[in-house]
């Protein structure tokens, strides 16, 4: 007879209680595990998250409490999970993942490494170093109804890296409010403004600079300090946007100078976030109208949408949008409120002056109202019963691995509808690893098409080794017969290469390069292709993939089935490019599930067809991008899905 310890088998329960388990993030879904983990018998957990706790985070992230704001996440969710279990060892680490000091043999120490991340930085990051150390990873995430789940074993399954992408669509809120470096970044701050301003009011859509930015204060005290000097700021009462905007009748020129002179005066106060970044450029009306007074703009040429305008020209636009929608306010009467639509006109011409205004601050090309419309995109929420299922499923999945029942494992998907099996939650048989992955193969190669003239070893490290391939620390050497190091990771080496062009060091058509990140114990072969033939924007092409733009392209119907975890943070870790990542959140899951079982169809398959067995029935089914909108999950109008927490 089975020996049970409550609803385990005793070999599995002392399991339980001697191994080891890394949690990575502490956010939506990382306070559902840690609580699932301490539940289920789980002693000896360790969890990192470099983030700090938020008043928005507490509708979903049940581990915080309103006392806890401005505190360290990991730390705070170690406290809370032990009242759940005080006999538990857990370890609580308030730092980045991608920080040096967690190397290959810290990895090795844990039985099981478990994502609860929101970026793809991080999760390249803890997928590599899985890898090396040979270490069972459990990856999951969440956007709005979606869910996935899935495991990752080295030379058994498909690594994280194992298919292409696509453009991430998640963001940090300190991003969004202190640093971004993108047009969508301030897009996304321009719709919150809208609802700050004339719609309903969300915590979490705050567009003020953000204080406890753990970049700005990476001492926890410091930061706990900042959040609660905001939340009183001495005797002098806070009031809400709205309220202050009420109290000046909307006037335009004193919204225009608080939002674009003020606050970006503000930002640049918190000088540590401008050590490594270009700082932002305040505006002010008074100097704007007098300089437009001396030289006339010149009128852009094209069809009104598609021109972009000077800086005068959306002071002008967000000027008269301001007023149109202050009377359409007034006519609805007190209390009433106003619904951002993409098709409503003054709403329309908001949003484009306003994100136009913050691009030329933080030095981004502008974009036309058409740029902008079509960038706006859906925001998902996130959704705390969606991280629990997931969190659920997490668990569920670690007792195979820790029961040796590895070939069970499953990636499993979970629906806003049911599919036409009346399921919810829908597994899928776990792929093997691709022989053409760039980091799981006996040995990563790749060709990178691009002009050895015009591409810099600055460019090489950053967009290429950095941005594209997820390096940490990258060591490049030439395999010219010398040996000849391009790029070293010991600061200060090779800085003086930088600015130089890669044919400055012999590098043409046909030359090879080893790069080594010893972090990730992680070597990559590329192959040089030289062209001059890049389109407009691109700066290079990996052989075989769509080309990688700067600006990124618009996305495609095949973005709208992939599951992109965002919280209230995401495309960088935070705004520390090293940043652990926290919430919920909305991993992107490239998922490939068969077609009827979810909205998150395959983006990973990048248009090949690719067939996997149903875990219960054995059928297979043909996986593709969907390409009509009759989807259960399909009820959007827009192909641009932007995830936020």
């Amino acid at each position: 007879m089975v020996q049970l310890v409550g609803s385990l088998r005793k070999e599995l329960a002392d399991s339980l209680s001697t191994c080891k388990v890394l949690v990575v993030g502490a956010g939506g879904i990382g306070c559902e595990l840690l609580k699932n983990l301490v539940l289920t018998g789980f002693k000896n957990i360790e969890v990192i998250d470099l983030d700090t706790i938020d008043v928005s985070n507490l509708n979903r992230q049940f581990l915080f409490q309103k006392k806890h704001v401005g505190k360290s996440k990991a730390q705070v969710a170690k406290e809370s999970a032990l009242q759940f279990c005080p006999s538990a060892n857990i370890t609580a680490y308030h730092d980045s993942i991608m920080n040096p000091d967690y190397n290959v043999e810290f990895f090795r120490k844990f039985m099981l490494v478990m994502n609860a991340l929101d970026n793809r930085a991080a999760r390249n990051h803890v997928n590599r170093m899985c890898l090396a150390a040979d270490i069972p990873l459990i990856e999951s995430g969440t956007a709005g109804y979606l869910g996935q789940v899935t495991v990752i074993k080295k030379g058994m399954t498909e690594c994280y890296e194992c298919q292409p992408k696509p453009t991430q669509k998640t963001f940090p809120g300190c991003t969004i409010r202190n640093t971004p470096s993108e047009p969508i970044h301030c897009i996304v701050w321009a719709k919150y403004l809208f609802n700050q301003l004339f719609g309903e009011e969300d915590a979490d859509q705050e567009v003020s600079p953000d204080t406890a930015d753990p970049e700005a204060a990476w001492n926890p005290e410091e930061t706990a300090a900042r959040a609660t000097a905001s939340e009183k700021d001495g005797d002098i009462k806070r009031v809400s946007t709205k309220e202050w905007a009420r109290s000046t009748g909307y006037d335009p020129v004193k919204l225009f100078n608080k939002l674009f002179k003020d606050d970006i005066m503000y930002l640049l106060t918190m000088d540590k976030l401008w050590k490594k970044r270009k700082a932002p450029a305040p505006l002010d009306w008074q100097q704007l109208e007098n300089s437009v007074c001396s030289q006339q703009e010149t009128p852009a040429a094209g069809l009104k949408d598609q021109k972009v305008l000077g800086v005068w020209g959306y002071c002008q636009m967000f000027q008269q949008s301001v007023e149109t929608l202050r009377s359409q306010l007034q006519e609805k009467g007190e209390g009433a409120e106003l619904v951002w639509d993409k098709d409503d006109p003054p709403a329309m011409d908001f949003v484009t002056a306003a994100a136009n205004l913050r691009m030329h601050i933080f030095s981004m090309n502008m974009k036309s109202r058409f740029d902008v419309k079509s960038m706006a995109g859906n925001i998902i929420p996130a959704i705390a019963t969606t991280n629990a299922v997931i969190a659920g499923l997490i668990v569920l999945e670690g007792l195979k691995i820790l029961s040796g029942e590895l070939e069970s494992c499953r990636t499993i998907f979970l629906n806003k509808c049911p599919n036409l099996r009346k399921k919810l939650l829908v597994p899928c048989v776990l792929d093997p690893p691709s022989s053409n992955c760039y980091v799981c193969a006996s040995k990563p190669e790749v060709t990178v098409k691009l002009n050895v003239h015009k591409t810099t070893v600055l460019c090489l490290q950053d967009r290429i080794l950095k941005e594209r391939f997820g390096m940490v620390a990258p060591d490049v050497q030439i395999e010219d017969g010398k040996g000849t190091i391009l790029i070293s990771s010991e600061e200060g080496e090779t800085e003086a290469n930088n600015s130089k062009f890669l044919s400055d060091f012999g590098i043409r058509n046909g030359s090879r390069l080893q790069s080594d990140d010893f972090l990730q114990d992680y070597t990559l072969l590329i192959n040089v292709l030289h062209t001059e033939e890049l389109e407009r924007d691109v700066e290079f092409e990996v052989v075989g993939e769509a080309p990688d733009k700067a600006p990124p392209p618009q996305s495609n119907q095949e973005e709208v089935n992939s599951i992109t975890n965002g919280n209230k943070d995401s495309a960088q870790p935070s705004t520390s490019s090293k940043a652990a990542a926290d919430d919920d959140d909305i991993m992107i899951v490239d998922s490939e599930e068969e077609e009827v079982a979810s909205s998150s169809s395959a983006a990973a398959t990048a248009g090949s067809k690719r067939k996997h067995p149903d875990s219960e029935t054995g059928e297979t089914s043909t996986k593709r991008p969907r390409t009509d909108q009759s989807g259960a999950a399909a009820d959007n109008d827009d192909d641009d899905i932007i995830a936020l927490d």
